[in-house]
């Protein structure tokens, strides 16, 4: 290779080396490329979401009223019962001989009064025969004086009779009603529970329960909310010139399954509870929903949720474009000359995938919600449209904010 073709490579080399730089200086002065979004405006509606417990409507323990032997069960465990039907069965013999009992002591009571009324009979007609006789001094002063005393003493045993009479009446009905609750039947329609006690035992008033009957439609959604928002939901109710009760009937509120799902049927509020718990500072609530076919079960958890109220002109940004920052909340914002401002915001509910901005921004000014790390304050940087999933905002769901 000739001298003069080995300058020209090396001019080529030296060119091409020199070219690279200059493209590197070029991309490092390049302002960075951020994807930015507008913050939107519009009406959102605030959801408020608690843990919830399903409970029956009527839970109704049912118990032996009377001591005995279980002879049988007359129910299959957990099957829909209607009022009426037989449960159990105790043994009725000794509540029998009971009543046997008692009714023969009602009619020796009853005949003891016919012989009391006899005999007062007699003394009636004996003091009203004496008299006479006496004024006439026929009969001493003295038969006659007996006469009214055996009279006395007939009408007092006559009322003793009678007495006994009731009693005997009473301990017929007690033993009558006893008898009767050696059959134990539902007092109402419900879906009954598996038996606690077997046929063989010996069952009693302070045995405990042996089965439950529960009311499941409706069912009962029992939660609880913070006393900062029952404060809250009465300042709304002292605002709006309605009862606190008045309120609650008219949200509307939606149940979600331990697997996720929506239960179709919308619940209406059913009561409040009396006073705030004083050991979790919080106070029960109840709605209830139509549980046709039984479907719900006490004991069930979820999660229930209703919209408290509609926050009209709510700023919005993508929980993205949101730094968390020692308890506060940072977003860089993109002015009209393309440089960086780093502003701290007060952020409310947040809303799907979107955060409510309470203070700190404007309608429509841009924020960066890709590429925040590598940004700064005041630097220029080359705004991109926002090409991410669409953010949306169909509801708050911050069960830790107040209604």
């Amino acid at each position: 290779m000739s001298t003069q073709s080995t300058f020209v490579i090396i001019l080529l080399l030296a060119g091409l080396g020199f070219g690279g730089c200059e493209k590197k200086a070029e991309t490092a002065s390049r302002p960075p490329d951020v994807a930015v979004i507008q913050v939107a405006q519009q009406d959102v509606p605030i959801t408020r979401e608690w843990v919830a417990t399903l409970d029956g409507f009527v839970n109704a323990q049912i118990r032996a009223q009377v001591s005995g032997l279980l002879l049988n069960q007359k129910y299959v465990n957990g099957e829909y019962v209607r009022k009426g039907d037989p449960l159990f069965e105790i043994d009725p013999r000794p509540f029998q001989a009971e009543l046997n009992q008692t009714t023969g002591n009602l009619a020796q009571a009853q005949a003891n009064l016919q012989r009391a009324q006899a005999r007062l009979g007699k003394t009636e007609l004996d003091v009203a025969r004496y008299t006479p006789l006496a004024k006439e001094s026929a009969i001493s002063q003295q038969e006659l004086d007996d006469a009214v005393q055996a009279n006395l003493a007939a009408k007092a045993e006559v009322e003793q009779a009678k007495a006994a009479i009731d009693t005997a009446q009473a301990a017929v009905e007690t033993a009558r009603l006893n008898l009767g609750f050696t059959s134990i039947t539902s007092p109402l329609n419900g879906v009954s529970a598996i038996a606690t006690a077997q046929v063989g035992d010996f069952v009693g008033p302070q045995s405990g329960p042996l089965t439950t009957i529960s009311t499941v439609d409706p069912i009962l959604a029992n939660f609880t909310a913070s006393e900062q928002e029952y404060l809250n939901a009465i300042r709304q109710a002292t605002i709006s010139g309605k009862s606190q009760e008045a309120i609650l009937q008219t949200l509307e509120w939606q149940l979600l399954l331990a697997d996720g799902t929506s239960f179709p049927q919308k619940g209406r509020f059913y009561a409040l509870d009396r006073g705030v718990d004083v050991r979790t500072g919080s106070i029960l609530l109840q709605v209830q929903f139509p549980n046709r076919g039984n479907v719900l079960r006490p004991g069930g958890f979820g999660s229930i949720r209703t919209v408290v109220k509609i926050q009209h002109g709510a700023l919005l940004v993508p929980q993205r474009a949101v730094t968390e920052l020692q308890g506060g909340y940072l977003v860089a914002v993109i002015d009209s000359q393309n440089k960086v401002s780093i502003r701290r915001i007060k952020v409310g509910s947040r809303v799907g995938n979107m955060w409510i901005v309470d203070d700190g921004l404007k309608p429509d000014e841009r924020i960066v919600a890709e590429g925040v790390q590598k940004i700064r304050e005041g630097m220029q940087v080359t705004p991109q449209p926002y090409t991410g999933s669409p953010e949306t905002a169909q509801s708050s769901t911050d069960g830790n904010k107040a209604p």
